[in-house]
């Protein structure tokens, strides 16, 4: 763990973990906790700084989430900085003595902020600097011992900070992209106010890790819960740096892959990568028969978690009668998975369950999670620095439920084939055009609905495909993509034409949020 940390607490904002990245972007740590997080749990930490996150409350609501007291006294105490946004700016507010209302005029979107005092987190600041505000309610009103940094035409206290700038508010978002200098403001904050060093790096974080499970794992074996996609093949990359043949990689079939996956993810360990202990488990057959006539998405995602475990645990029975007991479960769980399993905090939402989250509390091994607090790109980097294969280290994304979640409604075979050879046509044409790469996902959507068509003298009732497009950087949150129109036309004929049983393909063109990149 690093030497400094910014702690992040989350008050239910969507743009928490986006603030983690910029922290973690400027070469400092970063870890995030609910807002309601012990005091106890913070003095463990080398905490250096507190960013408090956004939210959709208000601070005069009841039940409204806020600081622990204990808290804000411990930091006043230990020098160490609070910095409040949006909601977090708000009850830095009133938790001072300040006075906090709802405004009649909101404040949604880019606005001019008008600089008073280019000083502390506006250091280096214009007079006028463009930022993206999302408000109904703002400070009023200021204790004394405050000064007012910059105001709005509709908001005279967007920002303010306290003597010494030991306690800092700001009513818009500078984590986002739409507050062009927000990452020097955060910078201000990481490296002139809290006195941070800049020591975060892939490279000392995955020296670190491989040091960790060597640590922990000690002389016992390993399974590890191998997809084949970037995650699980960064983390078995790190285990076997870390412990080598004590790794025995599992390779579960589970009948919702894409086109010639299986036999792609095994060629690929056992010939490339030389893995000896690499086992691939067909139980297609039982996957699709426990998911026939399910058509809800969070039931689904449960039972290929639970099917996942079943299989999983009778293999490694198997296994064991060979090798003796396994202990430990690697699993390649990222960042983003945890945040829409199981919200940091109270006030946040859940999403979705991810199936490496859906674990039955009897299951008998210890869960190790390498990449767990990194986001893609991060874990992208990791993989670089490993040496694994561009191709690889590349690949979109792909939901651990597989194409269960591509497929809308019930999952049948028939479905699962045609959703197959659309999503081969249009990986092979995104390909063909040079842009996969600059892409975050690219992946066609099976819809049960049929629609009529014409083909040559001929009527056809068909089925619905779709196609799914989006650049991100880290999922948190993804714009859908705006390919040539060219390319949409290739791709579309490509499919009716060679796809028996889709007559009809549409774009999808939502953004995350309001919507989620995957559709179930």
């Amino acid at each position: 763990m690093s030497d400094n940390i910014i702690l992040v607490l989350d008050f239910g904002g969507q743009y928490c973990h986006l603030i983690s990245r910029r922290v973690r972007d400027a070469g400092v740590y970063s870890e995030i906790r609910p807002f309601d997080v012990s005091l106890e749990s913070i003095q463990k930490l080398p905490v250096k700084g507190i960013i408090l996150s956004g939210g959709p409350s208000s601070v005069y609501e009841t039940d409204a989430p806020t600081l622990d007291k204990k808290v804000l006294d411990w930091c006043a105490t230990a020098k160490i900085p609070i910095l409040g946004l949006c909601y977090g700016h708000q009850l830095l507010g009133q938790l001072t003595g300040g006075k906090v209302e709802p405004n009649p005029v909101k404040e949604y979107g880019r606005t001019q902020l008008a600089v008073k005092k280019s000083a502390g987190i506006l250091d280096g600041m214009a007079k006028e600097e463009t930022v993206w505000m999302s408000h109904g309610d703002q400070v009023k009103k200021l204790p004394s011992g405050f000064d007012v940094l910059a105001s709005t035409k509709d908001c005279p206290i967007a920002a303010f900070a306290s003597k010494e700038n030991m306690l800092t508010g700001l009513q818009f978002h500078p984590e986002v992209k739409h507050t062009p200098k927000g990452q020097q403001m955060l910078e201000n904050f990481i490296f002139k106010i809290c006195k941070c060093e800049k020591n975060w790096s892939i490279e000392n974080w995955t020296r670190d890790t491989i040091d960790a499970i060597k640590k922990e794992v000690g002389d016992r074996r390993v399974l590890l819960a191998l997809s084949g996609g970037v995650d699980s093949t960064v983390v078995s990359v790190l285990m076997q740096k870390a412990i080598s043949n004590q790794l025995h990689c599992v390779f579960v079939d589970n009948g919702v892959m894409r086109k010639n996956e299986g036999q792609d993810v095994e060629n690929y360990f056992k010939n490339v990568l030389h893995y000896e202990q690499f086992y691939r488990v067909d139980a297609q057959e039982k996957f699709l028969s426990k998911l026939s006539g399910v058509t809800d998405p969070e039931q689904k995602r449960k039972i290929i978690g639970f099917t996942f475990i079943e299989v999983f645990e009778d293999f490694a029975k198997e296994l064991e009668k060979k090798f003796g007991k396994f202990e430990l479960l690697a699993q390649g769980t990222i960042y983003p998975d945890r945040v829409e399993t199981a919200a940091t905090s109270k006030s946040s939402a859940k999403i979705k369950s991810h199936h490496n989250l859906t674990l039955p509390e009897k299951m008998a091994m210890k869960i190790i999670e390498p990449i767990k607090d990194l986001y893609k790109d991060e874990v992208r980097k990791v993989g670089k620095n490993l040496g694994i294969p561009a191709e690889i280290i590349n690949r979109h994304p792909f939901p651990g439920p597989g194409l269960a979640v591509r497929c809308v409604g019930e999952v049948k075979k028939e479905y699962l084939d045609l959703l197959r050879e659309a999503d081969a046509i249009l990986i092979e044409e995104i390909k063909k055009a040079g842009i996969y790469d600059g892409l975050w996902q690219a992946f066609a959507v099976f819809l049960p609905v049929k629609t009529v068509g014409v083909m040559g003298d001929f009527r056809t009732y068909q089925f619905l495909c779709s196609i799914r497009i989006v650049e991100s950087q880290d999922a948190m949150t993804a714009n859908f993509a705006r390919p040539d129109w060219d390319l949409l036309d290739r791709i579309s004929t490509r499919i009716i034409n060679e796809v028996r049983g889709i007559n009809r393909v549409v774009y999808d063109i939502s953004n995350k949020p309001p919507a989620t990149i995957e559709y179930e």
